[in-house]
C-alpha cells in the first residue's frame, strides 16, 4: 500500500492515493478520504439542525436552517418527547440526539434523516440517564461524553459511543479526564474535543479543562489544554481544522460573550476568537466547513438570536437570523461539520 510522505506533511496537503485511486488530505494525524459525498449534493447547502429546549416550558421543536446563507430558522418536524439540554452529533445522513431532560434524566437517543423533514425516530438508549451531555462524531461513529446524572445532577466522566447508521444502544468508550456536565464537544475525522463543563463535587468548579479522544478507537480521554476561562454552558462549533467556543457562564455567574478557538490536529490552550453578538449561555451550535453557528441562548433572558462566525478567521460574530420561537437549552449539530471532514 502507498506510504505517506517521509517528511511530515503539513496540515491540509493533498495527495492522490494511487492504491486506492481516492483524493486525501492531511489532519495534522493521518490522511483522510476526501469523501464524494456533500451537504449540497444532499440539502442545497450544509443543514444545522436544532431540537428541543426552554421557554417557559420544555419545547420538541426541531428547527433547520442553510448554513451557507442566512435567514430565520424553519420548522423541521419534532422530537420524541418535549425536552432540553440534549446532547447532538450527526453524519452526512443521520442527525442525532442524546439524552436530556423532561422531568427526569433521559437515556434515550433519537434520530432523524437530515436531507427530509419529519419527527425523531427511536434509536436506542444511552448506558445512563442524563442531560447536558456533549456530542460529537465522525462519518461512522457518534460520540457522548460526560453530562448531568440524576437525582441531584452531579457530573458523570463516562464517554459512549454509537454506529450512527445503525439503531442500537450506546456502547462504553472510556472516561474524561474529569467528571463534568455542559461541556462542548467539536471534531475532526479523527479526533474528539470536550471542553470546559462544570461539577459540584467536592465543590463547585467552572472548568477550563479540554481533553480529546481518538474516535475510532476506545479508551480514556488525555489532556489538551485549556480554555482561556473556566465555563460552562457554552457552545462548541467546527471544521476539520479549528473548533470554536462561545458563551456560557464563568465562576460568579456572569455570562460571557467571548469566543475561544483551538488548532483540533494539535495539543494547546484556546485563544481569543472574538466576541458573540451578545453575551449569553446555554447556546446551541452547528457548523459548515466554513461557518459556526450559534443559536438561541438567554442572556438570562431568553433570546431568539442566530449568530454566526467564518471558522478560519478571527473576529466578531455577525447575525444570521432568528430562531422560529426563542428558547435555550437546544442541542444542534448539522451534515458539515468538522468531523465529517
Amino acid at each position: 500500500m502507498e506510504q505517506a510522505p517521509l517528511q511530515p506533511a503539513p496540515v491540509g496537503a493533498f495527495r492522490f492515493n494511487t492504491d486506492t485511486s481516492k483524493m486525501e488530505y492531511y489532519d495534522g494525524n493521518q490522511w483522510v478520504n476526501v469523501t464524494s459525498d456533500s451537504p449540497e449534493v444532499q440539502t442545497g447547502g450544509t443543514r444545522g439542525l436544532f431540537s428541543g429546549g426552554l421557554n417557559p416550558s420544555l419545547s420538541d421543536v426541531i428547527d433547520y436552517v442553510n448554513i451557507d446563507t442566512t435567514g430565520n430558522a424553519v420548522d423541521f418536524g419534532n422530537s420524541l418527547a418535549a425536552k432540553q439540554s440534549m446532547g447532538a452529533c450527526a453524519s452526512r445522513t443521520r442527525a442525532i440526539n442524546f439524552g436530556g431532560y423532561t422531568t427526569a434524566y433521559e437515556n434515550e437517543i433519537e434520530y432523524v434523516t437530515i436531507a427530509s423533514t419529519g419527527n425523531a425516530a427511536d434509536f436506542g438508549n444511552l448506558t445512563e440517564s442524563k442531560n447536558r451531555v456533549a456530542g460529537c462524531a465522525n462519518q461512522t461513529r457518534g460520540i457522548s461524553g460526560g453530562g448531568g446524572i440524576g437525582p441531584a445532577g452531579h457530573g458523570t466522566d463516562v464517554i459512549e459511543y454509537i454506529t450512527i447508521a445503525t439503531t442500537s444502544n450506546a456502547v462504553d468508550f472510556g472516561n474524561l479526564t474529569d467528571a463534568r456536565m455542559s461541556a462542548g464537544g467539536v471534531a475532526s475525522p479523527t479526533r474528539g474535543i470536550f471542553t470546559g463543563g462544570y461539577d459540584d463535587v467536592p465543590a463547585a468548579t467552572f472548568m477550563n479543562i479540554i481533553d480529546y479522544i481518538t474516535i475510532d478507537t476506545t479508551g480514556n480521554a488525555a489532556d489538551f489544554g485549556d480554555l482561556t476561562v473556566g465555563r460552562l454552558y457554552a457552545a462548541s462549533s467546527s471544521n476539520s481544522i479549528r473548533g470554536v467556543m462561545g458563551g456560557g457562564n464563568i465562576t460568579g455567574g456572569t455570562v460571557k460573550d467571548e469566543i475561544d478557538y483551538i488548532t483540533i490536529a494539535s495539543l494547546g490552550n484556546a485563544v481569543d476568537f472574538g466576541d458573540l453578538t451578545a453575551a449569553r449561555r446555554d447556546v446551541g451550535a452547528a457548523s459548515s466547513p466554513i461557518r459556526g453557528l450559534f443559536y438561541g441562548g438567554d442572556t438570562p433572558t431568553i433570546v431568539n438570536t442566530i449568530d454566526y462566525v467564518q471558522i478560519m478567521t478571527t473576529g466578531n460574530a455577525l447575525d444570521f437570523g432568528d430562531q422560529s420561537s426563542a428558547r435555550d437549552r437546544v442541542s444542534g449539530t448539522s451534515n458539515g461539520h468538522g468531523g465529517l471532514g
